[in-house]
């Protein structure tokens, strides 16, 4: 099995589902490419909760790889983050969209 050393930031989003069309086209086209730019980030998944099973989860999971613990911090500090919630809050301040969680994961060292 091939280990996967990578450290992923999670977040978690839900909007109205009268404003999921644009969210999606927004995220996909706007937000993603702001908070890519600098190189930090290695590479972004996005995913929409399934309905497969009851779930309270919010319905979207954007999923982003980083190298280290050391480039996340440099991304968080930098003005690449700085913009992208700026775009975010003058795109979406006041309307019915919200990040509901975010979270750091770092690899666990196993030897599979």
């Amino acid at each position: 099995m091939t280990k996967d050393n990578t450290y992923l930031w999670l977040v978690w989003t839900r909007c109205a589902s009268e404003l999921e069309a644009e969210f999606n086209r927004w995220y996909d086209e706007v937000h993603i490419p702001l908070l890519a730019k600098g190189g930090h980030i290695i590479s972004v998944r996005r995913y929409k909760l399934s309905g497969e099973i009851e779930s309270d989860q919010p319905p979207y999971l954007a999923v982003y790889q980083f190298r280290d613990v050391a480039t996340f911090k440099d991304w968080l500090a930098s003005e690449v983050l700085v913009d992208a919630r700026k775009e975010m809050k003058d795109t979406w301040g006041g309307r019915d969209m919200e990040i509901k969680a975010r979270a750091f994961y770092e690899p666990l060292d196993r030897h599979d």
